[in-house]
């Protein structure tokens, strides 16, 4: 992005009126999110067995199971980073400085992708079944909408 183009978006996103907010309500957001995320990686260990990976990927070619493996162990490392920073780092993360708008927007994308992966991208015919897996795919896409708000709105804040 060029310096005019930045500006131009500074200007664009200077001109939207969201709710008042104090920048207190949104650093608290953003360290409950961080709190959020590393749950959610301690949660995400449990997910290998609940769905059965391990019979479901036996009859992949080796290197397929190991990208598999590997990217999911990325996400993993990625989402408890967010949290990291988000706990630690919640003052860099709302000082106006062109990183804390980077890393605002990165982490907004980045869960704005999943929501858009989970509605229009994944296959439920086969998954799981009953009141445990409706309520735990509630709950994760309810906590993947709230991140995507809650950094999107800290982006805002940093102009």
């Amino acid at each position: 992005m060029t310096f005019d183009s930045y500006h131009l978006l500074e200007r664009a996103f200077c001109s939207i009126k969201l709710p008042d907010m104090t920048i207190e309500t949104v650093k608290t957001l953003i360290f409950l999110c961080g709190i959020g995320h590393i749950v959610l990686c301690f949660v995400s260990a449990i997910i290998p067995k609940v769905l059965n990976w391990k019979e479901h990927l036996k009859d992949v070619q080796p290197l397929i199971r190991q990208m598999f493996w590997t990217y999911a162990a990325y996400i993993l490392v990625i989402n408890f980073c967010f949290g990291v920073v988000s706990v630690l780092g919640t003052e860099e993360l709302v000082n106006g400085s062109f990183l804390a708008k980077c890393i605002n927007l990165f982490i907004a994308v980045y869960w704005f992708a999943r929501v858009l992966i989970q509605f229009f991208y994944f296959d439920k015919s086969e998954a799981p079944e009953g009141l445990m897996f409706t309520l735990g795919e509630i709950a994760l896409v309810g906590l993947f909408i709230g991140f995507t708000l809650v950094y999107s709105c800290a982006f805002y804040y940093n102009f």
